[in-house]
């Protein structure tokens, strides 16, 4: 059985982010396993546990709001790598942290698209 979000590439995009920021999140000091780790992965996390959540059949309004919720976590999650980076944690010219810029630049975008069309 496929589930409606499965289908949605807004989903798709938010399970690739959500992989890189675990990736992101392995590279941290063991100082921040209960932080900016567990943060991290959590809000990113919910990024695609809210596209889900809002697609089960409900009417617009719910969708528009399940997706509200996952452009707050998006938003949640950079401003975790912002700290990150300030912290000097990770490099920001890896390929890692150039992918993640750019997948979740995408994501924000097709995010907002979304939420628009449904209101």
């Amino acid at each position: 059985m496929t589930y409606k979000f499965e289908k949605l590439e807004v989903w798709k995009l938010a399970m690739e982010f959500n992989a890189l920021s675990y990736d992101i999140a392995e590279k941290l000091p063991e100082s921040e396993k209960y932080n900016l780790n567990s943060q991290l992965r959590r809000a990113s996390t919910s990024i695609a546990l809210n596209i889900a959540e809002g697609s089960t059949g409900q009417s617009n309004a719910q969708q528009s709001r399940f997706l509200s919720f996952a452009i707050r976590s998006h938003v949640e999650v950079i401003a975790c790598i912002r700290l990150i980076q300030r912290r000097d944690y990770i490099d920001p010219n890896s390929k890692l942290v150039k992918d993640f810029k750019q997948l979740g630049s995408t994501l924000f975008a097709k995010l907002n698209a979304f939420l628009k069309a449904l209101t």
